[in-house]
């Protein structure tokens, strides 16, 4: 199972999941950080990126003085992991009311609506097959 992350890992994971590089480097997440104007001091960006080692979405590499980190879980498994839980605590594992409470609580823009029903349209006819 996928452990919850603060708000501050998840920026940091954000910026490794969105590098095109296989490992990311210290200095490319601090800049990361300040281009999404959340700036970090040295020693706290360590402490993030220790926890996030300690719970299993990031390793680290030691190559002379500097750490190569890799991303041991997806984005795309984090973010299912997430809606799942979600989905569990607020809608008792009802899909069907999270969409319901999208569209009735006028949630969804006119395009978000007809892309998703296009998508349950599509599933459906999966179904069959």
């Amino acid at each position: 199972m996928v452990q919850q992350i603060s708000d501050a890992e998840l920026e940091i994971m954000k910026i490794v999941w969105g590098n095109t590089e296989e490992v990311t480097l210290f200095p490319y997440i601090m800049e990361g950080l300040a281009a999404r104007g959340k700036p970090c001091q040295k020693n706290t960006l360590i402490v993030l990126l220790s926890r996030l080692m300690n719970k299993g979405f990031l390793s680290a590499r030691k190559i002379g003085r500097r750490n190569e980190y890799t991303a041991l879980v997806s984005e795309k498994e984090y973010q299912t992991a997430q809606t799942k839980n979600f989905l569990d605590r607020i809608y008792e594992g009802s899909a069907k009311g999270l969409v319901c409470n999208l569209i009735m609580g006028d949630l969804l823009a006119d395009e978000e609506y007809e892309e998703l029903k296009g998508l349950l349209e599509k599933g459906k006819g999966k179904e069959k097959s």
